[in-house]
C-alpha cells in the first residue's frame, strides 16, 4: 500500500514538472510575440515580430536551463543523503 502511494506521488511530481517546463516555455514566446505584433501594428514595420519571438524563444530555453539544473541538483542531493 506504501509503495502505491509512493508511486502515485512520483507520477504527480513528474507531470508538474512537465507543466512547469511547458509553462515556462510558452509565457516568454507568446509576451514577446504579442510584444512583437503590437509594435509592428503600431509602428508600421514587419520585423518586430520575427524578432521578439525568438528573444521570447531565448528566454524560454533559459527558464528551462534553469529549471532542468534546479531539478537535476535537487536529485543529486537527494542521491547523496541515501
Amino acid at each position: 500500500m506504501g509503495r502505491n502511494k509512493k508511486y502515485k506521488k512520483s507520477v504527480y511530481q513528474s507531470l508538474a514538472v512537465i507543466t512547469q517546463f511547458g509553462i515556462n516555455m510558452l509565457v516568454p514566446i507568446f509576451l514577446c510575440s504579442f510584444a512583437g505584433l503590437y509594435l509592428d501594428r503600431r509602428l508600421g514595420t514587419a520585423f518586430w515580430f520575427v524578432l521578439l519571438f525568438f528573444v521570447g524563444a531565448l528566454a524560454g530555453f533559459r527558464n528551462i536551463f534553469i529549471l532542468a539544473k534546479k531539478i537535476y541538483e535537487g536529485d543529486q542531493k537527494d542521491e547523496d543523503k541515501a
